[in-house]
This record gives structure tokens, sequence and C-alpha cells, in this order.
């Protein structure tokens, strides 16, 4: 997938949240890929070869779709603020009666996502790699 593709991706997911009747927050959850502790000869290959390890969220954050221009400028603002990451898992939250979600809600939000994460529950995230490119699990 060339650079276009990946923010074609990203802009794609700029476009449906502004379009919603409702206010949107785009929640995300930056994570790192790492060997577990106590990983097989096997692990250690496919974690070589970029498949497997485990994935540790690192940091998450919440962003009003309208103060977003494309992933290149999320992921320079995400590397200042937090440590290095492989991965972030984006969702939207929207919200009611014209209004945007709630702090707390965001908040519920966002930690449905890190434990999504920590238990490999990830279909219902846009994953995205460190360049931008979409990213599938099976």
């Amino acid at each position: 997938m060339t650079t276009s593709t990946a923010s074609n991706t990203f802009g794609q997911l700029l476009q449906a949240a502004a379009s919603q009747p409702e206010p949107q927050r785009l929640l995300f959850v930056f994570a790192a890929a790492e060997l577990p502790d106590g990983a097989t000869a096997q692990q250690r290959r496919r974690f070589a070869a970029g498949q497997g390890g485990a994935l540790t969220p690192l940091a998450c954050v919440d962003k009003d779709p309208a103060d977003l221009t494309t992933f290149e400028a999320l992921s320079a603002e995400s590397r200042a603020a937090c440590p290095p990451w492989d991965l972030v898992f984006i969702a939207a939250l929207g919200g009611q009666s014209g209004r945007p979600p709630s702090s707390g809600q965001v908040e519920a939000a966002l930690q449905t996502i890190v434990k999504g994460v920590q238990s490999g529950r990830l279909g219902a995230f846009l994953a995205l790699d460190a360049a931008g490119e979409p990213v599938r699990f099976s």
C-alpha cells in the first residue's frame, strides 16, 4: 500500500466522522508489539518475521475530528507525547442531541478499547501501523 493509500484510509475516517449527524470524538489507543516473557523459539522466529507477539497499550487520547488533518500529523504529535508505538487502534464515539460525548463516556470508551487490545478482541477497531497502513488480525 502506498502512503497515498494509507493517507486515504485516515482521510476517509475523518470524512465519515464529519458526516455523522451527531458530534463525534475519535478515540486512539497507541500500542507496542512485544515478545512475551518466556517466548518459545518458534514465537521468537515469528516475532522476528513481524508476526505474533503481545500488544501492550501505551497511551490513549480522544480528538475532535475537526482538529485532525492527516495521519502524518497525528503520528508526529503522538511520537512527541508517548513512547514509541507500532499500532494505533481507532474507534469513533458519537454524542447525543447535538452534544459531543461527555468526558466520562470518552474515558469509559477508551478503557474498553484498552481492554480489547489487552485481550485480543480487536475486530471492532480500525488498526493502523506506524505508516498509516491498515492492519488485519486473523
